[in-house]
Order: C-alpha cells, then structure tokens, then sequence
C-alpha cells in the first residue's frame, strides 16, 4: 500500500506503534496484575473503570484547548502523564493511588486508545494527505495500531524468558509501558509545526468546541457512546480475566490468544479501503460489524475453550473494518476546522460509555460460565448497528455524493 504521507504523517505511524505495543502486553497482564498485588475483582473494576473515565476526562480537556494551545505540546505532556502513571503502577499497591493515576495517566485495560492521543492524532492526519488517500490512511494507520498491539500481546511471554518469577515478571512489563511513554515523548517532539491547527477567520471568533457540526456530532457521540458501552464488557483486560477464571489459562496462552486477534484484525483494516469505494463507509461501517457481534454472543456458548478461542478470532476478522471506515467518514462529514473538537468529543462519548461497563465487572464475572461480558456486548453492538445505519444511512461523504 502507497501511501502519499507528510513525514509527519509517519511519525504519527511510528507513535501509533509504540503506543500500541505497550497497550498490547499491558492489557492482558493489567487485570492479573491487579490481583497478584491484593486487589478484589470490584477494585479492579474501579481501576479499569477509573482509566477509562479518566481517558475520557483528559480527552475533553486536551483537545478543547489543543488547537489554541498547541497539538504536539500537548500531545508530548500526554506522554509525560502516561511515563508517570506507568511509575505509580509499578511502585504502589494502594487502590486510592491506582486509581487517581489511571485517572490523569493513560492506562489502557482495553488494549485500544485512551486518553488523548487518538483525537489529536485523527486530526492531525488528514492534514498529512489528500482527501482521495484519507480512507486508506486511517486504515493503513489502524493495521500499523493493530499488528503493533499484537506483538505487545505476544510480549508477555517476555518474564517467561528471564525465569522471572509471576509478579517480577508483571511489573518487568509495567517498567516497559514506562519505557515506551518515554519513547513517544521523543516521537511527538519531532513533529513540525505543520501539524497544528490553520487559523481562519470562523476559528478565530469560535470559543469553543463545535457550531457548525454540533447536531451532527451530537448524533454520533449518542450512538458512539452505546457502541462503546458494549464494548466495555470485553475489554481486553476483562476478556484475559474471563479465560483465566473460566478456563484456567496461562499467560503464555494469553499472549497468543491476543496476538492472534489483533493480527487478524490488522489484515482486516486492509479489506476495509476496497470495501468502502464499493458500498460506501457506512455500509462498510454496518455490514462488518453486525456479523461479528453475532459470533461474539456465540463465544461463551462454546463447549469447550479450544472453540472458544476459535470464535473470538472469527470475530476480530471482521470487527474491526469498522475503525478506519468510521473515522474517515465521521472526519469527513464535520466541517474541516471543527475536526479536532469533533473528534475530541466522539472519543469523550465513547471513553465515557466504556467507563460504566466495568463497574459491573464483579457481577458479570461472579459466574464465569454464563459469560455475561460476551451476551451483553454482543446484543447492545446489534442495536448500535442497526440504530446507527436507520439515522445516517443518506448522510454521504463527499466522495460518495457523485455516485
């Protein structure tokens, strides 16, 4: 795939990657972690909870002054709260503590973006391209997020190599989350100043957020925050978790398990940009999506964990086109100088539907076997769908308005 990309449009390739690595191997050993520490499986949920709320709160406040304040500084000083959120994970075994650093830090339980590196970084990106390129930059972007994830995933079988023992072996790896926030900072201190906001005469007079597109951004952060509701029952973390209590699966196990959803939803994002000139992006955006969720409800159905597994990859084949086809169209259909407000608030509204579901993580995970986090996500992501394509199915982007 060629891409015509800025140099700067590749940097953002490479903090992609990084970031995505160290939220690979960090979701899979997060939840685990917590317990070998003495945590309770509702204190993990106030964690995991904890993150992703405070994700959504650092969103709203980052990129509601980023385009006035500047991208790539705030982008470096998100960074700097995600190395020191790294360092209280790995020093303290206070619930209190850990969950004020998930809070202004960036830990990811999801294994996907929190916080605001994603919205700052969408808005930065169609600057790096033309318009006929966007679809494939957000997907060539998302496979770069996707296959970095799942090495990350692949990493925790890392302390097994160094004969650490299980809880020396967690914290080697929260030491490397650090190391990789390190590494972005480095990263978003080489971008130019190319990548922030173009001043004109409506952004000039605009105090905030968005006017032009706000109904339509309205709509979307309502359907958006349903789809990540559901979501949040099977974050990465909690899905680890429900192998490990349900199935007694090893972290060697895990790591592979996780590689292998996350590769094949990277060679999914490749399908998507061929997808989308045929159907259009939110055909492309329903389509695939609506036949993963059914595979989803069928994973805990299951009769034993070799099935199990089998189905979850299934799913990821297909759950994923949705990124880049969902980006590209919600970047397209904003007016360009709300872009970057837009795209904090859609990632506010989902950071902000997945931080509910985990709060119920003690009660969804009480019996294993039921597999209530897989039942209830599948059956709140087919309304999302079908809800979704009802409001804006004759809401086209401009390159499919001449069809």
């Amino acid at each position: 795939m060629r891409l015509p990309l800025s140099r700067d449009g590749w940097l953002l390739f490479a903090t992609c990657g990084v970031r995505s690595f160290a939220y690979g191997f960090l979701s899979v050993i997060l939840g685990l972690y917590l317990d070998a520490i003495g945590l309770s499986t509702t204190a993990i949920g106030w964690v995991f909870t904890a993150a992703l709320a405070g994700g959504a709160a650092m969103t709203i406040l980052i990129t509601a002054v980023a385009d006035s304040f500047g991208r790539r500084a705030l982008l470096i000083l998100g960074a700097m709260l995600m190395a020191l959120a790294g360092c209280i994970f790995a020093l303290s075994d206070n619930p209190i503590l850990l969950v004020f650093a998930a809070i202004f830090g960036t830990i990811s339980p999801s294994g996907k973006e929190v916080g605001p590196f994603l919205s700052l970084e969408q808005a930065i990106l169609p600057q790096t391209t033309q318009d006929r390129h966007r679809t494939a930059v957000f997907s060539a972007y998302n496979l770069v997020g996707s296959f970095a994830g799942a090495v990350g995933a692949l990493a925790v079988g890392l302390p097994s190599l160094f004969c650490l023992s299980v809880l020396s072996g967690y914290r080697f790896l929260v030491w490397a989350y650090v190391a990789s926030a390190i590494a972005l900072m480095a990263l978003f201190a080489l971008l130019s100043h190319s990548i922030e906001a173009k001043a004109t005469a409506t952004s000039q007079t605009r105090k905030i957020g968005v006017q032009k597109s706000r109904g339509m951004v309205a709509k979307l952060a309502g359907l958006f925050a349903l789809d990540a509701f559901a979501g949040g029952f099977i974050v990465q973390s909690i899905v680890a978790y429900w192998f490990y209590l349900r199935y007694q699966t090893d972290l060697n196990a895990l790591g592979g398990i996780f590689f292998g959803t996350n590769l094949l939803a990277a060679l999914s994002f490749l399908a998507a940009p061929a997808i989308a000139r045929r159907i259009g992006l939110l055909n492309t955006m329903v389509f695939t999506h609506l036949p993963s969720n059914f595979l989803l409800l069928l994973i805990p159905l299951m009769p034993n964990v070799e099935w199990a597994v089998t189905v979850l990859l299934l799913r990821h084949l297909l759950s994923q086109m949705d990124v880049p086809t969902r980006q590209s169209y919600t970047m397209a259909v904003v007016d360009p100088d709300e872009r970057a407000a837009s795209a904090g608030i859609l990632s506010v509204a989902r950071n902000a539907g997945a931080a509910i579901a985990p709060l119920f993580t003690g009660a969804v995970l009480a019996n294993p076997s039921l597999g209530w986090p897989f039942l209830l996500a599948g059956g709140l992501k087919v309304v999302y769908d079908l809800w979704i394509f009802t409001v804006f199915r004759k809401v086209k982007p401009p390159e499919e308005k001449s069809r």
